[in-house]
């Protein structure tokens, strides 16, 4: 059985922030269960690794947690947040601290063809 879970979070749109709770849920869950986690932001979804954006956005109307406050309860359980390079030229560098590191695409291939690494996609 795989000890890694990896979460890419490529095209969940911010926009859409009803879709946003799932993935941050999911990571927790896992971290708690004693997996290791890596959560990495790309594409439309690399808005919430900059800063101002995931504090501004709310699951569903009238909510009183943010999606950054699943982000911060995700690393708090143990998730390790990552940002794809390509974010950063789309988006900017300035980045939430719970981003601990800049991958590349090829972290990304390297991991999801790994055997002991489970990938989910959102």
């Amino acid at each position: 059985m795989a000890s890694k879970l990896m979460i890419v979070m490529a095209n969940t749109d911010p926009a859409r922030a009803a879709e946003l709770g799932a993935p941050f849920f999911q990571a927790t869950v896992a971290a708690a269960m004693d997996y290791h986690v890596e959560l990495v932001f790309t594409g439309s979804a690399g808005q919430l690794a900059k800063k101002g954006v995931a504090e501004n956005l709310f699951v569903k109307e009238g909510a009183q947690k943010s999606v950054y406050d699943f982000i911060r309860d995700a690393h708090e359980a143990g998730v390790h947040f990552k940002v794809c390079t390509p974010t950063l030229e789309l988006w900017g560098d300035d980045l939430i601290p719970e981003v601990t590191e800049i991958v590349g695409g090829a972290y990304i291939v390297e991991q999801a063809m790994d055997d002991d690494v489970v990938t989910f996609t959102y």
